[in-house]
């Protein structure tokens, strides 16, 4: 049976390359995108091309009200495209940077780090329970800055630590469906996260280049592939565990 793998943010950055090597080895993909529609549809054009096949849907993770409705779109969507009441992976991906060193940090700015990335994924994991399959997995996307710290990045550092104790939690929790937890913590990485400081400022890109022991700064193709293998049945007995992706930064 085909494994189908639900990826929030995938219309660009680590989702879309996530999203594009699940498909490569073979497994369908529903993709969420934010505000990018054409971007999250050129995925789903991406994916249909290899044989396989993909729907993209529009959510804010960071608005727990439209989870109901959400999950509902999906039944239904797994019913119809797909003949199947569940899907087999949830990839929680879709978050943003904001730096503001805590003496600046706004109550606005720390409530919309905290509502996508913890708030969010809370929430919607659970909406999404009732149909992810026994023995499935989930990943949650954390950050290497819950390991090192870099000032600038309190609240969505701190956002990042507690899905690390939420995903050990529901790693015990959801023991007993078979159902696989995992955080994968990339390091610095090359996308639009942040305004794309990594990717953009040759002064900020040296400088994690310098602190990791690969000698650059990774781009999207490093962590895609990696999630893409770990919601593969060769590591169906990797659970609980925080895994960093980061070429040997800051060690």
């Amino acid at each position: 049976m085909t494994r189908i793998s639900l990826v929030t943010g995938a219309s660009r950055g680590l989702g879309r390359s996530t999203a594009l090597n699940i498909a490569r080895l073979g497994g369908d993909v529903i993709l969420t995108y934010r505000s990018r529609s054409e971007d999250a549809e050129a995925v789903v054009a991406e994916i249909e091309a290899m044989g396989r096949k993909a729907v993209a849907f529009q959510l804010d993770t960071g608005d727990v009200r439209a989870f109901a409705a959400f999950a509902e779109r999906v039944r239904a969507t797994l019913h119809d495209t797909w003949s199947r009441e569940t899907f087999d992976h949830l990839v929680n991906n879709a978050g943003h940077g904001d730096y503001a060193l805590i003496g600046q940090t706004t109550e606005a700015q720390f409530d919309a780090l905290v509502n996508v990335h913890f708030k969010g994924v809370f929430f919607l994991t659970q909406a999404l329970l009732p149909l992810l399959a026994d023995g499935g997995r989930i990943v949650n996307l954390s950050s290497g800055l819950t390991r090192v710290s870099f000032p600038g990045y309190a609240a969505y550092a701190a956002a990042k630590g507690a899905v690390e104790v939420l995903s050990t939690y529901l790693a015990k929790e959801l023991g007993e469906r078979r159902i696989a937890v995992n955080t994968v913590a990339p390091g610095a990485i090359e996308t639009d996260f942040g305004g794309g400081a990594v990717r953009d400022d040759p002064s900020i890109n040296k400088l994690f280049a310098q602190m990791t022991a690969l000698g650059r700064a990774g781009v999207a193709e490093d962590i895609g592939p990696m999630i893409a293998s770990l919601l593969s049945d060769a590591n169906r007995w990797v659970n609980a565990q925080r895994i960093e992706v980061s070429g040997g930064q800051a060690i």
